[in-house]
């Protein structure tokens, strides 16, 4: 499997000497802790004894941490060569230092990853005692084929290891998607600082060196598992949110869809012909549009625009066109626009649909006189282009449908020379936001489709022309856009 690796390149030689050292004394320190902790209440006479054992453990550590350094070992040459060496540490150990594990917080199923059997097997013991599950691994290929396919909560890995040693565990892991949120909490007898940053920046939750305090590992490990728990439910409540938006989104767009539906046909030939485009924004609008004929002689053309977005908007637009292709409001003529705005604005006020109101254009073409008759409640201007003059911009002035009960609503008339183009639309189609953070005003709009380049009809270039006003971006409201093309003549 190879040797233990070294972390990185080190001044002090005797690091790994020291770590060798200390590994054996470490164990003979925790087990002795584990079985005074059983003997006190099952062989209090051995209690002593044991605490013995650890006082000399723990002395050893000393001279090992404190003599076995390039330092240290320099300067006792240099004492020797002067016939004196200094004496040892002395350490003395409390019972007090040695804290029952008790019940934890947190329990979680731990993974303990070292090459050292005993090693293994102390801490394993001492986290049982603390009621958590312990998955156990000898070596850095075993560990990462436990945690990809078992879920642990935390990971508890040793550095240096045959084969893949611990930062090359850590590296894997924090660079794994499916990984990369468990924590990690490097243990070692290595004692350099380097060890401890290097760790540290490569994503490890905390670092404990050999032998660790029980009291401090069992409190860095609730940490961890407690940190662990939030971070599981921030992700369990991001997914659920995550899905939630997805179900909405999808009902959104089923929803565009049916409204979408609802449109009408496009006319091919005739006396009119039709064509139109509807873009719903990425929030659910309120824009619908229609014409139908009333009789053979009158065609009634509309386009209303509920405010806001959501789901309540799209469910009035819809309401509201549904009147007006059934032409039932009562007592309305839907030959006269005068008639069909005021029985909107009675059938639908704003306090009995939750403060909405919608704008509205509505026009009757007369075929046998060519003409048209409209009327608009808070609209934009519709455009009717004559096939070879001037542009003449349709609008009365009219309030919102359900502001004010019991209104009138203006109407006027509008001769149509043969060929003409009638554009019906919604402000979304020209309140755009340009490059330099302004919006696009309705006269600018308007001047695009009297240009050449409008006034064709082509309504996919009438909304590449809109996408390239705002760079592409996806457009903040209902892009709605009616055009009806009037036959050179009415027979």
């Amino acid at each position: 499997m190879g040797t233990p690796q070294s972390p990185e390149p080190n001044a002090d030689p005797f690091s790994h000497l020291r770590h060798d050292l200390r590994t054996p004394i470490n164990q003979i320190l925790g087990y002795s802790e584990m079985l005074e902790e059983e003997a006190v209440s099952l062989q209090p006479g051995f209690v002593p004894d044991l605490q013995k054992i650890q006082l000399a453990a723990r002395n050893m550590l000393a001279v090992i941490q404190t003599r076995l350094t390039g330092a240290a070992v320099s300067n006792a040459a240099v004492s020797n060569a002067g016939g004196h060496i200094a004496p040892a540490m002395e350490l003395t150990a409390a019972s007090s230092d040695l804290v029952d594990d008790g019940e934890v917080a947190q329990l979680g199923h731990l993974l303990v990853v070292d090459d050292n059997e005993l090693n293994r097997d102390m801490l394993a013991q001492r986290l049982l005692r603390q009621g958590h599950t312990v998955g156990l691994a000898k070596d850095g290929e075993e560990a990462l084929a436990l945690v990809r396919a078992t879920a642990f909560d935390l990971v508890l890995l040793d550095i240096l290891m045959p084969g893949i040693d611990g930062y090359g565990v850590l590296t894997q892991m924090k660079a794994d998607a499916a990984l990369q949120h468990i924590p990690v909490i490097m243990i070692s007898a290595l004692d350099e600082l380097s060890s401890v940053v290097r760790c540290i920046e490569a994503g490890a939750e905390d670092y404990l060196p050999k032998p660790f305090n029980p009291t401090l590992l069992r409190a860095r490990i609730g940490a961890c598992l407690e940190k662990k728990q939030l971070r599981d439910q921030e992700r369990k409540t991001f997914a659920a949110l995550a899905d939630s938006q997805r179900h909405l989104a999808a009902e959104l767009a089923e929803a565009a869809d049916y409204v979408t539906s609802l449109l009408p046909v496009k006319l091919k030939t005739g006396v009119v012909t039709s064509d139109w485009r509807f873009l719903p924004s990425t929030s659910l609008g309120g824009d619908a549009f229609g014409y139908h004929w009333i009789d053979k002689d009158h065609l009634a053309v509309y386009l209303l625009d509920v405010c806001g977005h959501g789901v309540g908007a799209a469910l009035l637009s819809i309401s509201a066109m549904n009147v007006i292709r059934s032409q039932s409001l009562p007592a309305t003529d839907f030959r006269r626009p005068c008639q069909v705005l005021g029985a909107l604005n009675e059938a639908f006020p704003m306090d009995a649909q939750n403060d909405m109101y919608f704008t509205i254009w509505y026009g009757v073409f007369e075929r046998s006189t060519c003409q048209i008759t409209y009327g608009s409640a808070g609209h934009n201007p519709s455009i009717l282009i004559a096939d070879k003059g001037k542009s003449q911009s349709l609008s009365t002035k009219g309030p919102i449908i359900g502001l004010i009960p019991g209104m009138e609503f203006p109407e006027e008339t509008q001769a149509v020379p043969p060929g003409s183009r009638l554009f019906v639309f919604s402000d979304g189609t020209y309140e755009l936001l340009k490059s330099n953070g302004s919006r696009m005003e309705y006269e600018e709009f308007a001047d695009y489709l009297e240009s050449p380049s409008g006034r064709t009809g082509d309504l996919d270039a009438v909304i590449q022309w809109a996408r390239d006003v705002q760079d592409g971006k996806p457009f903040d409201d209902d892009f709605s856009i009616l055009w009806l093309q009037f036959a050179a003549s009415p027979s």
